[in-house]
């Protein structure tokens, strides 16, 4: 059996359930890998359709704006039903039509032909379903990418990413590692303001979450909040399922040295 390193396309690729969420909460880590050179990415599931304000055009360009604010070298969009993201849509479909009617068979293919070497996920508790399904979805696909029989159109060798992280979004998760994007913060508030059919707070028109008076605001106050629990400015958080191993402990910490936290986790 060979135990030679995968060959990885993309340094970091991120799935979104929406256009402007993967923005919202982890673009300033997107950056500041593209700002070290790293290949980035976007995988949006839908195009935002039934959203209470703009447009799915509208929507597209705001998000090309943003892809360029952030520095992407890939963005695509699965074009789901936005409202009707399912994990296990396409399954009851004959084997032969599943790798082309199942959304998991899709991501596999995304993930097996943009091959990269950090995945990042939305966290699996959340206040929107499309939120909760999306991580569930992604999860599966990660599973299947590596599976040699399980089939996609068109086909592609299997895979699995080097490491995959799940970013909280409302729910505040108790974070495995917070990342420090205090340098890109302005970059990264730069692309969620590209969405302005989104964000901007208006007197008139349907009120939403995201659109509020203070929803920018409060996105400031997390990652401010999240940056203090290192001694930085901003920071934003992320969740590993399993348990992080370090060769070189001494080497690693030298490597990642912080301030002192202004604020420690309440569990321990």
């Amino acid at each position: 059996m060979s135990t030679a390193e995968p060959a990885y396309g993309l340094e970091v690729l991120a799935f979104g359930p929406h256009p402007d969420d993967v923005e919202l909460f982890c673009g300033g880590l997107l950056a500041q890998m593209a700002l070290r050179g790293h290949r980035t990415g976007i995988i949006d599931l839908t195009r935002g359709e039934k959203s209470s304000r703009g447009t799915p055009e509208t929507r597209a360009a705001e998000t090309e704006a943003a892809s360029r604010v952030l520095g992407l070298t890939v963005r695509e969009n699965l074009g789901l039903p936005d409202g009707w993201i399912d994990p296990w849509a396409g399954f009851e479909a004959p084997e032969a039509e599943r790798a082309r009617a199942a959304p998991v068979a899709r991501l596999v293919e995304v993930l097996r032909r943009l091959r990269p070497e950090l995945v990042l996920v939305p966290w699996q508790h959340e206040r929107h379903p499309d939120h909760e399904a999306t991580s569930e979805l992604v999860t599966r696909a990660l599973f299947f990418a590596s599976v040699r029989k399980f089939e996609t159109v068109p086909a592609h060798a299997p895979f699995t990413p080097r490491q995959v992280l799940y970013y909280p979004m409302r729910h505040l998760a108790e974070p495995s590692f917070v990342a420090d994007v205090t340098a890109v913060h302005d970059q990264k508030m730069a692309a969620v303001r590209c969405y302005a059919s989104q964000v901007e707070a208006r007197a008139e028109g349907p009120q939403t979450l995201v659109g509020s008076p203070l929803s920018l605001t409060s996105l400031e106050a997390r990652d401010r909040f999240y940056g203090a629990q290192i001694g930085v400015s901003h920071g934003e958080p992320y969740v590993l399922r399993e348990t992080l191993g370090l060769l070189d402990p001494v080497e690693h910490f030298r490597r990642n040295s912080f301030a002192r936290p202004l604020f420690f986790p309440g569990s321990r």
